[in-house]
């Protein structure tokens, strides 16, 4: 069975990014897929030291937990990752993640490429539409494919559960869930 894979970079077992992720393995689900909701709460990722010894192991040298997210990753056809947004940004230790399995993957035999999936930024205000494009550099860059939507993936909420009530940026993820799911089957069939 086809499956994806959603990553949330929040702290926060039950916060806002983790419900819309939740939200949107729903819509993959109903779409006759298989999931895998990973959180980053609890985990310390480092970035990246440039060592480039991943061209040789074919894994990365830093043994702090990415190697198990990145063969869930390399085994799934879909990859859709949700941030929290405090600062105006994504959060670094989700933006370590990815640019470390983006540099496995880069360095190797290419496995992101050809996956479908996106970014999704939630936050009170300010920085989301920063943090979507600034997450959306690692899908380009790895030969992804990122379908749309009938907006950006942006969803407005600050306390626990506040995002579920943005309707528009909820109904928009969905959408673009919807869309991923759809797109791996047309592709994988």
């Amino acid at each position: 069975m086809k499956k994806v894979i959603l990553l949330s970079g929040s702290p926060n077992k039950v916060g806002n990014t983790v419900q819309i992720m939740q939200e949107c393995e729903k819509v993959i689900k109903n779409q006759g897929l298989e999931t895998e909701i990973i959180s980053l709460a609890g985990k310390s990722i480092h970035s990246c030291v440039g060592c480039r010894k991943c061209k040789e192991i074919k894994r990365c040298t830093i043994d702090d937990g990415l190697n198990e997210i990145l063969e869930k990753v390399k085994e799934a056809e879909g990859f859709i990752i949700g941030a929290p947004v405090h600062f105006g940004t994504a959060r670094g230790d989700l933006m370590n993640t990815i640019q470390r399995i983006g540099m496995v993957s880069y360095g190797t035999d290419r496995f992101l490429s050809w996956k479908v999936g996106g970014p999704i930024a939630v936050g009170r205000r300010g920085g989301l539409s920063t943090a979507y494009n600034e997450m959306l550099m690692f899908y380009f860059i790895n030969e992804m494919i990122v379908p749309g939507s009938t907006y950006w993936n942006i969803v407005f909420g600050k306390e626990p559960g506040e995002a579920l009530k943005d309707t528009e940026g909820l109904n928009t993820v969905k959408r673009f869930s919807e869309n991923v799911a759809k797109l791996i089957t047309k592709i994988h069939n």
